[in-house]
């Protein structure tokens, strides 16, 4: 599973059931950042940061398309966690062996 923007991530990072938090380093909200850094770091759930908030935000599909499958329009996501992993890949196998 996957929880999109501040609402969502911090209720399940409240609830320990995150593996694994993104969080994009252009927010320009500090207290945003340092909810998220807090609560990553008190609950010991792994944090990735990644440069720009539209790009996370096409990888969790929030980007519109067109006919094409040209990307039309894309909303920023400044965090997202992930609850489930889905089925083994080598992409998982290298995150997790990031954190080992």
């Amino acid at each position: 599973g996957l929880a999109r923007g501040l609402h969502e991530t911090v209720k399940v990072l409240d609830k320990k059931i995150a593996h694994l938090c993104v969080l994009a380093e252009d927010c320009d909200e500090a207290a945003y950042t340092a909810l998220i850094e807090g609560l990553c770091d008190e609950h010991q759930i792994h944090l990735i940061k990644v440069p720009e908030k539209k790009k996370l935000g096409e990888w969790v599909g929030l980007a519109k398309f067109d006919a094409n499958s040209n990307i039309k329009k894309t909303i920023g996501a400044s965090c997202v966690a992930i609850t489930e992993y889905g089925e083994k890949s080598k992409a998982l196998d290298m995150i997790l062996a990031h954190f080992a």
